[in-house]
């Protein structure tokens, strides 16, 4: 018998909450259930983040969480729970299978059946941003070799136990070529661990226009955290509806399971919510916790309900649904076809379901790190390059001289295009010359002679070599 956390949620969620957990009880699920409430309410307690603290310890103490849909209120600076849940828990792998129902469910792409494995933890959504200057702002995307390594070797882990054939990378490294490009390193570096298995790297915009043209090319793809949330909710979208997927978050010791789609407050309480997708949901969590049986059952039983023309009214068509039906009753007529398989639908065997233990990583030995320049930015509300570049001629160090200003990345001086739009925003780079290292102390004799000038410094950057590898970025046009 498997203890776990289980939380209603708000708008639609205790409705499909209670019919898919009465189809899993039926189905045989060996579950006990500890409640939890998360979202609108305690949000509105004064709790920004949106759960209590005994319920982290419950959910800790269990380890599996299901979780219906919740509503953020706007504004007031709550936190999104699922971010705050998937990064306090070290869930960093989002699992969302996206496969067509055809012709049951209308869709473009009858043969699409795609999974998706988005790294959840990093990216953008580190949240790390600040305001610099009138006119800009940043937002930090962070991507580290134990964040790639993780999901890198998830997504192979998880091909080679549910018989995929193919893995599929989609980085923007032609652009982002230190933060992308590591990901698309570590990939080509754990393919070769898995020969079996198919590889292949795409650009994300091409990869995602291909994808959403002839989906049934892709098996399993894995991507950074903000191109999976983008091309998940795609995917599943061309499928056939948002609505009938599900979505795994794994840990190394915690995960939590839901639907893709929110909380739908204007359906609540109606009786005509879809609960396929946190159906989804459990049947994932039930192949997680090694109830792989019961979890084909499911999902077979599922199927054939489809197939019936059983159909809630997100999904009803005339000529093809049989019946509209409401949230309940779905739920009775699931629970009717268990032990039943679906004639047209591919029916499912998840004999193979079980976590996925990783190995730990392990960290590389230190390389040889040295110091080569200093990026200095500025707030400067001034637009000609020229005038800037005259103001710090009398900057420098020994070693640190002035070798390029770049705007929004994009070298303005020396030789930039005076058709250049200029904001405040300025980088100033300071570097080395060729085979000579800085010190930390010229670091801050370079920033004293700014405050001495008066100029406005409003971040900086190191710039290094490791193993004699340039790892920062070039201006564009450099």
């Amino acid at each position: 018998m498997q203890r776990i956390t289980i939380a209603k949620g708000d708008g639609i969620g205790p409705e499909i909450m209670d019919a898919t957990l009465k189809i899993i009880k039926a189905a045989g699920a060996q579950l006990e259930f500890d409640e939890i409430e998360v979202g609108e309410k305690v949000y509105l307690k004064g709790n920004t983040s949106g759960i209590e603290k005994s319920s982290w310890e419950t959910i800790i103490n269990n380890k599996v969480f299901l979780k219906a849909p919740i509503t953020t209120p706007q504004g007031g600076g709550y936190k999104s729970l699922n971010v705050t849940t998937r990064k306090f828990l070290g869930l960093y792998s989002n699992v969302r299978p996206c496969m067509s129902l055809h012709p049951f469910v209308e869709t473009k792409h009858p043969k699409m059946d795609i999974v998706i494995i988005r790294e959840n933890e990093e990216d953008l959504y580190a949240g790390i941003e600040h305001q610099q200057t009138d006119e800009v702002v940043q937002c930090l995307k962070i991507i580290s070799r134990p964040g790639c390594e993780k999901i890198v070797r998830y997504a192979f882990e998880y091909a080679k136990q549910y018989g995929r054939k193919k893995v599929t990378c989609f980085t923007k490294d032609n652009i982002m070529k230190q933060t992308d490009g590591l990901f698309h390193e570590v990939f080509d570096e754990l393919a070769k661990e898995y020969p079996e298995i198919e590889n292949e790297h795409w650009i994300i915009d091409i990869g995602a226009a291909k994808m959403s043209d002839t989906p049934e090319d892709f098996d399993v793809i894995v991507t950074l955290n903000l191109y999976g949330d983008v091309i998940s909710d795609i995917a599943a979208q061309i499928a056939g509806s948002v609505g009938l997927a599900g979505s795994a978050n794994i840990g190394e010791e915690c995960a939590m399971f839901e639907a893709i789609h929110g909380s739908a407050p204007r359906r609540a309480g109606q009786n005509v919510a879809n609960p396929s997708g946190l159906l989804q949901g459990a049947v994932l969590m039930l192949n997680h916790i090694g109830q792989n049986e019961v979890a084909s059952t499911v999902q077979n039983a599922w199927l054939k309900t489809l197939e019936d023309g059983i159909h809630t009214y997100d999904i009803y068509k005339e000529g093809v649904s049989s019946a509209k039906v409401g949230t309940a009753e779905f739920a009775d007529a699931v629970i009717l076809n268990l032990g039943q398989k679906p004639k047209q639908l591919l029916a499912v065997d998840y004999k193979n379901g079980q976590p996925l233990h990783l190995p730990k990583y392990k960290k590389r030995p230190a390389a040889k790190k040295d110091l080569v320049g200093h990026d200095v930015f500025v707030h400067w509300n001034g637009t000609e390059p020229d005038v800037l570049a005259e103001m710090l001629k009398n900057i420098g160090t020994v070693n640190l001289k002035l070798n390029m200003i770049t705007n929004r990345g994009i070298k303005v001086w020396p030789e930039g295009f005076k058709q250049t739009f200029c904001t405040d925003h300025w980088r100033c780079r300071f570097k080395a010359e060729d085979g000579k290292i800085v010190s930390k102390n010229e670091i801050i004799e370079l920033l004293q002679q700014f405050i001495d000038a008066d100029i406005d410094s409003i971040k900086t950057e190191n710039l290094y070599k490791f193993d004699g590898k340039i790892a920062y970025s070039l201006g564009q046009g450099q």
